[in-house]
């Protein structure tokens, strides 16, 4: 097949929405990584013979499940499960599982895609997969939640496994549901394995994987402005989100020396100028993990502004979007580069529209991709795989350091592919997609046509 006769980016991606109809979230990703790989592979004729992205775009297979339960009342529920097991060339399937009531196949297709390249980069040896389910554990009993991931598990057990497919948590799975799913899967096999990570210390976890995505984050903005001679001490932070890894970015701000202003959940936005310092983030802490309460609460016990919607209208030097995809739409994007944003690193996965991310790139803004910017808690989930498989623990001081060196290697392997020659400018989308793609590529040439 010459050059000239190879299908371009446009009839490519017109063939993944023919394929996957109705599925916009999967269809985002898929373009994304595809806008960039297109121009990389446009003369390696090698890649498009074994038709390797499409092959990529392509699940490794997809499992739906029925998951029924009985609520404190006795009635019976029908959620739905899926696991997504994307692509294990490098590795076996790892990633997280999902509960909440927006889950479905769309939108785990697209995480186990992202996922794929997001393992790569780390440098471990973890393949792509996603799972999860439309139940919501909000306003639901401990006794609840555990049926339902006893459910869930009695019908998940069969495609996972230490070696075959190792998920962990994700929003709406913390260590209370990933407790219950370990301890059914250990009931139904009979089997004490790493099969799960974000488990509790007690049972095989690994120190700092709570806290891993939110530090990464910041690791690799810190990365970022060093290459230009400056760092997050004494920059003003935008940060939202207010679980899991917007709480950690803040703490790493913090220790970095600089300071985050804002917090947010679905009831809106707290701007508190004076800066969420330590003692304040253990009350959004204990808010937000153990009361489950909301931040018009802090805003009162701190006397500062609670704003409607997302913080992307406030000044400052930097931006962390933590919350959910698509949480920065295009005219929020410009709306911070208009107000002099400096950097924007990215702990939620996929938050920035398509057209927002064009609009930070084109203003050669600083920019991390989620695929590199939050891949510091799969990271550390394969550093918990490696102390399963071995029965050790490493200390802490240890997997900081191993994280930290981890976000480094990612920040310079993104440099690598997409430093502008003749310019300081780094397009670290391009460079992310790229880097990721060639190993899982190679290594899918490797194996053959299977």
């Amino acid at each position: 097949m010459a050059v000239s006769d190879h299908v371009n980016l446009e009839q490519f991606m017109d063939g993944v929405k023919r394929r996957n109809p109705g599925e916009s979230e999967f269809h985002q990703a898929v373009y994304e990584v595809a806008s960039n790989v297109y121009e990389y592979i446009a003369d390696k004729e090698i890649y498009h013979e074994a038709q390797i992205l499409r092959r990529i775009a392509e699940p490794d297979r997809v499992v739906s499940f029925r998951v029924c339960w009985a609520d404190d009342n006795e009635n019976i529920r029908v959620q739905r499960g899926w696991r997504v097991q994307n692509n294990n060339s490098i590795g076996p399937y790892k990633g997280g599982l999902r509960f909440h009531p927006s889950v479905n196949q769309s939108v785990l297709k697209f995480l186990a895609f992202e996922q794929t390249f997001k393992n790569s980069l780390t440098g471990l040896p973890m393949g792509g997969g996603k799972g999860g389910s439309n139940f919501n554990p909000k306003g639901k009993s401990n006794n609840e939640v555990m049926r339902f991931c006893q459910s869930f598990m009695t019908e998940l057990y069969r495609h996972v496994g230490e070696d075959t497919d190792v998920p962990a948590g994700d929003i709406g799975v913390g260590a209370r549901e990933i407790g219950y799913l370990f301890g059914q899967y250990k009931r139904i096999t009979n089997r004490f394995v790493g099969v799960l990570t974000g488990k509790g210390l007690e049972f095989g976890g690994s120190r700092i994987r709570t806290e891993a995505t939110g530090y990464g984050t910041v690791y690799f903005m810190e990365s970022m402005l060093n290459r230009r001679k400056a760092s997050v001490d004494g920059m003003t932070c935008l940060v939202s989100g207010s679980g899991n890894v917007a709480q950690h970015a803040v703490e790493k701000i913090n220790q970095l020396g600089g300071k985050a202003i804002t917090l947010s959940d679905s009831g809106g936005t707290i701007h508190d100028p004076d800066g969420i310092d330590a003692e304040k983030l253990a009350f959004v802490k204990e808010l937000k993990n153990k009361k489950r309460g909301r931040l018009t609460e802090y805003a009162d016990e701190y006397g500062c502004e609670h704003l409607e919607g997302r913080p992307w209208g406030i000044t400052a030097d930097l931006a962390f979007p933590c919350a959910t995809q698509n949480e920065i739409s295009t005219a929020e994007a410009k709306a911070l580069i208009k107000n002099g944003i400096r950097g924007v690193s990215e702990g939620a996965n996929m938050p920035t529209e398509q057209d927002g991310i064009h609009a930070f790139t084109k203003a050669k803004i600083l920019f991390a991709p989620s695929k590199a910017a939050n891949a510091g808690g799969v990271a550390v989930s394969g550093l918990e795989m490696s102390q399963n498989s071995a029965r050790i623990t490493w200390k802490e001081a240890e997997l900081q350091t191993l994280l930290k060196d981890i976000m480094t290697g990612i920040h310079d392997s993104c440099v690598e592919y997409g430093a502008e020659a003749g310019s300081d400018y780094v397009d670290y989308v391009k460079g992310a997609n790229i880097a990721a793609f060639i190993k899982v590529a190679d290594a899918m040439l490797a194996f053959g046509v299977v």
